[in-house]
C-alpha cells in the first residue's frame, strides 16, 4: 500500500485498520473519512499535521482477490448483479439524490423537487392532501441539496408526537440522520456534547418541536444556530392568529424570524425555507395570507379573488397543492391510495347516567348563568371553561368524574381575583390538541377551579352527589365501557390487536382494569396494558416491548402516547 498526503474526495483509502472514503471537507486542515461500511453517524476527522507528523497514516486501500470459498451460487451473483444494476442506474439520473434514496419516488412526487431546484432560495409551500407525501417530497428536497452541496445542515420543525416519525423517515429513506430535540430529549443531548457548544449548533440535522423552538427562553439561539435549510411541517398551525392564542403567535413569530433573519452586515440571509401542510387555508384570509407571507413578504398583501397574471404566476412557483384525485393517475402511473374504512359504534347512556350527565349540566349551566357584570375576563371566561371541563370530564368514565370532583369537594378557603386566565393552557386540559409540547391527559381540575376558587355548602353537597352517583355507575352500568369490551373482544377474534385512546389518566387506568379483569384469564395469551402521562419516557418505551412479546395484545392510552413516539 502507497501512502497518501493529500488524498482527493472520492478516494478509498486504510486508515485505523479500516476502509474509508475520503469526503469534500471546508477545512482544509482537516481530512474527512466515511467508512465504507457505515453512514453519517461514522464520519471522522483527522487532522492532517497529524499525517504529516507519522502519528496518523493514510494509505491507498487494497482488496483481496475472490477465492473459491467466497463463490456464491447463482442466485446471489444475479441479486448482486441487479442491486449494482440499480443503483447505478438511480445515480446515473438527472438527480442525485436518486441514488442514495431507499425508495422509488412516483412521478408526481417529482414535482416539487423541480419546482424547488427553479428557485434560487427555495421558499416553497407543498399543501397535498394527506397521504399524498409530502414528507416523500420534502426528504427529496433536503437529499438533493445536500449531495449538491448546496446546503449543509437541515432543520425539521413539527408537533412533538411527529418528532420521532420524521427521524425515522429520514434515516430509513433519505439516509439522513437527525437527532430528535424535545423537552423529553433535550437534557440528554447536551450532555453528550462538548462544554460552550450549543445543541442547535452541534448536530448537523436535527428535528424540533415546535413548541420546545419557540419557547422565550430558547428561540433566540435557534435562530442564531439555525441551519440553512429548514422544513416546518403541519404548516397551518404556524398562521399568524385572528384570536389570543399565544402559542399560536410565537410560533408564526418564530417562523417569521428564521424566514427574515440578517446576517452581521445587514443583509438578509437567504435561508431555504419549506412549509408543509394539508390544510393551509382554514378559511380565515388573514391566516392564510400570512402563511404566504413567510415565502414572499409581498404574497402577504395580495387579494386572492383578484389576482393579476403576473401574481398568479408568482404565487404558482412558491405553491403546489393537489388531490389523491389530481395525482392517482399521472403520467400513465396509478397509485392505489388506501381506502379509510371507518366505522360509528352508538351506544346508550344507562337511565342512571343520564341522570348524571342532566345533573351535572345543569350545575355546569348554573357556573355560566351566575357571571355577573362586575367580574373580570378572566373570571367569565373561567366560568365558561370550567362548565366545557365538568361535562367532559363526566362524560369521560365515572373514573374521571370522581377524580375530578373530589378535588373541588375538598377545596376550601375564599374566592380571589381571577386577573388572568391563560386560555391555551385551559384548551389543552379541555380538548384535544396534538400540536402542543406537552399532551396534557390529568384530569381538568385546575379548569373547574379557575370557574369557581371555593363552592359554597350547597354546591358542594351538590358535587358530593355527583361523586356518589359516578361511584355506583362504574361497571355493568357504564354502557360506554361495556360496548368498549364487546368491540375489543370482536377485534381479537378476528386477529386485530386492538388501541384505545383515552383522554384522560383516570379513564385509561378505569378502562384498562375492566379489560384485564375480563380478558386475562387463567391459560389466556392476551396482555392488556396502559400507558399514560404518569410513566416516564423509558418507562413507557419498556411498557411497549413488553407488550409486542405477547401474541394478542391491547393497548390502552392517552394521547401523551402519540406525543412520545409518534405511532
Amino acid at each position: 500500500m502507497t501512502e497518501i498526503l493529500n488524498p482527493t474526495p472520492g478516494s478509498i483509502v486504510s486508515c485505523r485498520n479500516r476502509q474509508w472514503v475520503v469526503l469534500p471537507a471546508e477545512n482544509e486542515d482537516v481530512i474527512r473519512l466515511r467508512p465504507i461500511s457505515g453512514n453519517e453517524e461514522e464520519i471522522a476527522g483527522i487532522y492532517q499535521k497529524l499525517q504529516e507528523l507519522g502519528i496518523e497514516t493514510l494509505k491507498t486501500a487494497t482488496f483481496p482477490l475472490p477465492s473459491s470459498i467466497s463463490i456464491k451460487d447463482h442466485t446471489a451473483a444475479m441479486l448482486l448483479m441487479d442491486a449494482a444494476r440499480h443503483l447505478l442506474r438511480s445515480g446515473a439520473g438527472p438527480f442525485r439524490c436518486l441514488g442514495r434514496l431507499s425508495l422509488r419516488p412516483r412521478p408526481y412526487q417529482l414535482v416539487p423537487l423541480l419546482m424547488a431546484l427553479r428557485l434560487e432560495t427555495v421558499r416553497l409551500l407543498i399543501a397535498d392532501d394527506v397521504g399524498v407525501g409530502k414528507t416523500i417530497e420534502g426528504g427529496l428536497i433536503a437529499r438533493e441539496l445536500l449531495d449538491r452541496g448546496e446546503i449543509k445542515r437541515i432543520a425539521v420543525l413539527c408537533p412533538p408526537h411527529l418528532c420521532d416519525q420524521w427521524q425515522q423517515e429520514l434515516r430509513e429513506k433519505f439516509h439522513i440522520d437527525a437527532v430528535v430535540v424535545r423537552s423529553g430529549t433535550a437534557s440528554k443531548l447536551e450532555r453528550a456534547i462538548p462544554n460552550g457548544t450549543h445543541i442547535f449548533s452541534y448536530y448537523r440535522h436535527i428535528i424540533v418541536s415546535l413548541d420546545y423552538a419557540k419557547a422565550e427562553r430558547r428561540r433566540a439561539s435557534f435562530i442564531t444556530h439555525c441551519p440553512d435549510f429548514v422544513i416546518v411541517d403541519e404548516a397551518h398551525t404556524c398562521t399568524r392568529p385572528s384570536s389570543k392564542s399565544t402559542s399560536q403567535q410565537q410560533r408564526h413569530q418564530l417562523i417569521q424570524q428564521i424566514a427574515t433573519e440578517s446576517d452581521a452586515y445587514g443583509d438578509l440571509r437567504q435561508r431555504h425555507l419549506l412549509l408543509l401542510s394539508a390544510t393551509p387555508h382554514s378559511g380565515i384570509e388573514e391566516s392564510f395570507l400570512s402563511l404566504l407571507g413567510l415565502l414572499q413578504p409581498e404574497f402577504e398583501q395580495l387579494t386572492l379573488d383578484r389576482l393579476t397574471e403576473k401574481q398568479r404566476d408568482k404565487l404558482a412557483s412558491h405553491f403546489i397543492q393537489r388531490r389523491r384525485a389530481d395525482v392517482k393517475q399521472w403520467l400513465g402511473n396509478e397509485t392505489p391510495f388506501p381506502e379509510r374504512d371507518s366505522e360509528e359504534k352508538p351506544y346508550k347512556l344507562s337511565k342512571e347516567y343520564k341522570q348524571l350527565f342532566d345533573d351535572v349540566y345543569s350545575f355546569a349551566r348554573g357556573l355560566v348563568k351566575t357571571t355577573t357584570n362586575d367580574m373580570s375576563y378572566a373570571q367569565r371566561r373561567g366560568r365558561y371553561w370550567s362548565a366545557l371541563a365538568l361535562i367532559r370530564c363526566v362524560m369521560s368514565s365515572p373514573a374521571a368524574a370522581v377524580a375530578t370532583l373530589n378535588r373541588q369537594v375538598s377545596k376550601s378557603g375564599n374566592d380571589s381575583l381571577l386577573t388572568d386566565l391563560d386560555e391555551d393552557l385551559m384548551s389543552s386540559y379541555v380538548y384535544d390538541p396534538t400540536d402542543q409540547e406537552q399532551a396534557v391527559d390529568a384530569t381538568p381540575t385546575v379548569v373547574i377551579e379557575q370557574g369557581k376558587h371555593c363552592y359554597g355548602d350547597t354546591d358542594k353537597r351538590k358535587l358530593r352527589a355527583f361523586v356518589q352517583a359516578a361511584q355506583k355507575l362504574q361497571g355493568d352500568k357504564d354502557q360506554k365501557l361495556q360496548s368498549c369490551i364487546s368491540s375489543i373482544q370482536t377485534l381479537l377474534s378476528e386477529g386485530f390487536n386492538p388501541i384505545i385512546w383515552c383522554r384522560y389518566i383516570a379513564t385509561a387506568n378505569y378502562v384498562a382494569d375492566a379489560l384485564k379483569q375480563k380478558l386475562e384469564k387463567k391459560g389466556s395469551q392476551i396482555r392488556v396494558i396502559a400507558i399514560t402521562g404518569e410513566l416516564s419516557e423509558d418507562e413507557r418505551e419498556i411498557r411497549l416491548q413488553e407488550l409486542k412479546s405477547y401474541p394478542q395484545r391491547v393497548l390502552v392510552a392517552t394521547d401523551c402516547l402519540q406525543q412520545f413516539s409518534g405511532k
